[in-house]
């Protein structure tokens, strides 16, 4: 028995002693700070970087058609006999562009203070495109049906090509007729209303014509206390 006892003694030393040794060998080829090091990049290997989550988060942004943040630019040109030409020839689409989103507000806004400001910018605006429809055919006779446009890199006048007709109109897509449609129409009219106050702005300085400064200031007013209106709905209803 005595015997027995004593050989498994000796048994479990060995073992402890090839445990130990084994546990030697492994932190002098791994030493632990390696092998954390080694655990931290695996970890970050497979975390997603800030890139991606950034560009997670601006993919979600572009599906908000509220945020559509287009900030219409458009150089008329300088102060010359054609300059009132090409703020109609821009205007006019622009002013499209803007009854266009209004006719889809009045069929799909369930809410009667878009109804009637949608109303209301269909009829300003077409009376508007009526009236400097008539004011270049009778300053501009000798003009074709063509819009124009200034290149400021070619330095000179030049037809209106569809994508800059396109890009005047700032028209879009506002979605369905769900909870959020409203506020997607006044995310899309406000900046749209920004532009031609801009537009208006311009001609103020550089229009010779008391009608076309009469009209530009006029444009300049109704569709500041718009945009301000449409602002304060926003901020109102975005808290619900």
């Amino acid at each position: 028995m005595t015997l027995i006892l004593k050989e498994k003694e000796v048994t479990m030393k060995n073992q402890l002693q090839t445990a130990s040794l084994l546990m030697t060998l492994v932190a002098a080829t791994f030493p632990l700070s390696s092998l954390i090091a080694s655990c931290s990049a695996d970890l970050k290997a497979q975390a997603p970087s800030p890139a991606m989550l950034d560009s997670g988060t601006m993919k979600m942004k572009g599906m908000n058609h509220g945020g559509m943040g287009q900030n219409m630019s458009m150089d008329l040109g300088p102060a010359d006999e054609n300059f009132d030409m090409r703020f109609i020839d821009a205007m006019i689409p622009h002013h499209q562009g803007a009854v266009v989103m209004a006719k889809e507000a009045l069929q799909k806004s369930k809410r009667p203070q878009i109804q009637t400001l949608a109303k209301g910018i269909i009829q300003a605006q077409d009376k508007e495109i009526a009236q400097m429809k008539q004011w270049r055919k009778a300053w501009y006779p000798k003009e074709n049906n063509t819009p124009m446009a200034w290149s400021s890199e070619m330095g000179h006048m030049m037809a209106m090509s569809s994508s800059q007709k396109q890009s005047m109109m700032m028209s879009q897509d506002l979605g369905a007729a769900d909870a959020g449609f409203d506020l997607r129409f006044i995310g899309a009219m406000i900046p749209h209303h920004a532009g031609a106050v801009s537009m208006a702005t311009e001609v103020l300085q550089k229009s010779k014509r008391s009608q076309v400064k009469q009209f530009a200031q006029n444009i300049i007013a109704s569709q500041k206390a718009e945009i301000k209106q449409m602002q304060l709905w926003k901020q109102s209803w975005s808290n619900k």
